[in-house]
């Protein structure tokens, strides 16, 4: 299934192997996705192929700083014919959303969002609407550009299971998708059934993974909050407990992609990156040192015994 899943994304995308790996894993664990990466590396054409594959309804949001919650969730709608109200629902409403430059919309644009992603349902008016199932979040932001941008609340990057850092593709890359363009390679999508979707969720489920891994998924994410001397001039805030859930569930995921059914340590180590990446704050120092969350990942990897 994997291999299945892996070859239609590469009709319509060259290259970006560890996005692709992380929105399988997040849609196996029904979490949500933060990219981050510069203009025109296929975010959201990769998106898109997803969607197709899978057969999930679809919808893209540009976020900007004018935009209001009841563009995302939709409004109550007054029906002059009948003089009464009726709900209009949002682009919320799809299996798979992209949020497009998500640090360009307001607080409040931000807030209605996070209930959506933790809850899984949005409030309009007086009601509570649940979303469809199942319901993911991949939105994208430009390293490149910070005017007009608002920083994400830590509390909503929490929300996110994983950030994944994109950047250019290599030069064979590059060559090859120019020479692509005028072939349409997202055409005769082999479409994934609900019963193998299914399926492949209770495969998920089945991962076996021993209670030292574990402990050693734990004491990962703890030594993030109470790092060793040598990383403590450089962290502000480490990870909380929804860090060592999604990196249980995430570790489950990579351990069958690579095609086994049980979780080994690099399972965890792999997952790591993405899960714990913009969970831990980084401290002024380590700022005007140049020191990025991925070297305080390796470090701590490095520093913990492997089971």
């Amino acid at each position: 299934m994997v291999n299945k899943i892996k070859n239609q994304m590469k009709r319509a995308i060259i290259g970006h192997d560890d996005l692709i790996d992380a929105m399988i894993v997040a849609l196996l664990c029904g979490g949500h996705l933060y990219i981050e990466g510069p203009p025109g590396v296929a975010k959201t054409t990769a998106v898109k192929q997803f969607a197709k594959i899978f057969g999930f309804e679809f919808k893209r949001i540009q976020f900007t700083p004018d935009l209001l919650p009841a563009d995302i969730t939709g409004s109550e709608v007054l029906d002059f014919s009948t003089n009464s109200f009726h709900i209009r629902k949002g682009p919320i409403f799809a299996n798979l959303i992209l949020a497009d430059e998500i640090n360009r919309a307001g607080a409040k644009v931000q807030s209605a969002l996070l209930e959506a992603m933790a809850e899984k349902q949005v409030t309009i008016a007086d009601s509570s609407y649940p979303l469809p199932s199942p319901f993911m979040v991949l939105a994208t932001a430009n390293p490149l550009e910070h005017e007009g941008t608002f920083e994400l609340p830590q509390a909503q990057l929490d929300r996110f299971m994983m950030k994944i850092v994109l950047d250019y593709n290599s030069r064979d890359e590059e060559i090859e998708i120019v020479l692509s363009q005028e072939e349409n390679r997202a055409e005769e999508i082999e479409q994934i059934s609900q019963e193998e979707f299914e399926e492949f969720k209770k495969s998920y489920e089945d991962i076996h993974i021993d209670r030292n891994l574990v402990e050693y998924i734990v004491d990962i994410t703890t030594a993030t909050r109470y790092p060793n001397e040598e990383l403590s001039q450089y962290i502000e805030h480490g990870a909380g407990t929804r860090g060592s859930i999604d990196l249980y569930r995430a570790s489950k995921a990579y351990a069958l992609i690579a095609g086994r059914d049980f979780v080994t340590p690099s399972d965890i180590a792999k997952a790591s990156f993405g899960v714990l990446n913009h969970r831990i704050t980084l401290s002024y120092k380590a700022i005007n040192e140049n020191v990025d969350t991925i070297d305080i990942i390796r470090n701590i990897l490095e520093s913990l015994p492997t089971p």
